[in-house]
């Protein structure tokens, strides 16, 4: 979990994470220096998020990364991208290539009920950004479940719309924080008892039950 300058949309209704940040580039390097100094290369993979979109790390931190992954051989990196912010991706991805490593990157989709994402969630990402334009840009996805509004359907709509159409989803349970959409009850029991079960046999699904699971170490439920 490496520190950047900030969300640029900081607008969704669930989300408070985006003030996990700094404006002061040269302090959010020598914190994500000593970060990344704790990578071991040891499985050639490794997932970089920072609250907010690639974009927002400071160009010492992308070189210092970067040198990392080629020095622990590390061949995948996945990156975490707002839609705002996809026309960036390519340059991104080519910039490792060069390097021999290969970039995936995976979007906050949250949900494919376009109502449901723009009108609950505030995702920013315009009424009309489907699914297929997201296949456009973006290798993986992120679902967000324990909603009030989401059931069982919807939730298992969702994950076999991501699974159909990406590498591979992320699926978060709702935590409560300081934003203003909070978990329904209801709506994660129907998680635990529905869905998750229809989950647990599909290796291309990672699920996180608490919002520490990526800055500790990533739990794979299934």
């Amino acid at each position: 979990m490496l520190r950047g300058t900030g969300c640029s949309w900081k607008k969704c209704a669930f989300c408070d994470y985006h003030l996990d940040f700094s404006t002061n580039t040269k302090e959010n390097f020598l914190l994500n220096r000593e970060v990344l100094s704790k990578v071991t290369g040891c499985y050639g993979v490794l997932e970089v998020d920072n609250c907010g979109s690639f974009t927002e790390l400071d160009s010492a931190t992308m070189k210092e990364l970067m040198r990392v992954c080629v020095e622990k051989k590390i061949k995948n990196v996945h990156f975490e991208c707002h839609w705002n912010n996809r026309d960036k991706i390519a340059d991104l991805k080519k910039s490792f290539s060069d390097l021999g490593i290969t970039v995936k990157v995976k979007c906050g989709a949250e949900t494919f009920d376009l109502n449901f994402r723009e009108k609950v969630m505030n995702k920013g990402m315009g009424p009309d950004t489907d699914v297929q334009d997201l296949v456009r840009y973006f290798d993986e996805c992120i679902l967000l479940f324990g909603l009030k509004g989401q059931t069982k359907e919807s939730m298992l709509f969702d994950i076999e719309t991501g699974l159909s159409n990406f590498e591979r989803i992320y699926v978060n349970v709702m935590c409560d924080n300081s934003a203003p959409l909070k978990p329904d009850p209801e709506a994660v029991e129907v998680f635990y008892k529905e869905v998750l079960p229809v989950l647990e046999p599909e290796p291309r699904a990672d699920v996180f039950t608490d919002n520490l699971d990526f800055s500790q170490e990533e739990i794979t439920i299934l």
